[in-house]
């Protein structure tokens, strides 16, 4: 499939995905129903696409005002960045991925930019991480900086992960969200760190890691 098409489709199935949420009779589907629809070829594995709240939404990774169809050059810098950070992790029995699925059951899959996951990689050869394998999700926010802050939130914390990043570009800070409420889906505390301050990542002990918030920042 070209490009040009499957940009027309995403949008196709953004809009209806619009219309079904205003639809009281509209059925989202489970993540298992997702991983069927993958397994039986009717979705494209690896497509620029995550599972949220039951409907199928493009990832978007632009920069405010380009094609949403386009990857954001600042963003690509930072996710970069964030992988650079596994020789620091792994000696804590910890690690990170970037852009790779989690699994939030019952209705959502998303590919958050990093997660920081306990145990080694092979701990996952065989399964997807879900909520309890979990430090810290983080999101490289530019274009998509008010969903991050909104529908990716609230799922995050209906999943109890304990920490959620937001690598804000559009105003060059770091949030840091923590104290998951899920029955409110939000969490209680969030701080704001800018250049000159760190950013402690947890390693499921009473350690840290600590990064410098302009190591993150282009």
């Amino acid at each position: 499939m070209a490009l040009g098409d499957f940009g027309m489709i995403c949008g196709m199935i953004a809009s209806e995905m619009q219309q079904l949420r205003r639809n009281p009779l509209s059925v989202p589907i489970t993540v298992d129903q997702y991983h069927q629809m993958i397994a039986a070829g009717i979705l494209e594995e690896g497509q620029p696409i995550e599972l949220l709240d039951g409907f199928l939404v493009r990832k978007d990774r632009s920069r405010s005002g380009d094609n949403p169809m386009t990857v954001g050059h600042e963003h690509v810098w930072v996710v970069y960045q964030l992988g650079e950070l596994n020789e620091r992790l792994k000696p804590h029995r910890c690690h990170i991925r970037t852009q790779q699925p989690i699994t939030l059951p019952p209705d959502s899959e998303p590919e958050p930019d990093g997660a920081i996951l306990q145990g080694a990689a092979d701990a996952y050869r065989q399964r997807l991480p879900g909520p309890a394998d979990v430090l810290a999700v983080i999101e490289v926010a530019d274009s998509s900086l008010h969903d991050d802050r909104t529908a990716k939130q609230r799922i995050y914390a209906a999943a109890e992960i304990s920490r959620y990043i937001i690598v804000n570009l559009v105003d060059r800070v770091i949030e840091v969200y923590t104290i998951p409420d899920a029955g409110q889906g939000r969490y209680a505390s969030m701080d704001t760190l800018r250049s000159g301050q760190v950013l402690h990542l947890p390693t499921g002990t009473e350690m840290f890691v600590d990064v410098a918030v302009e190591k993150l920042l282009p």
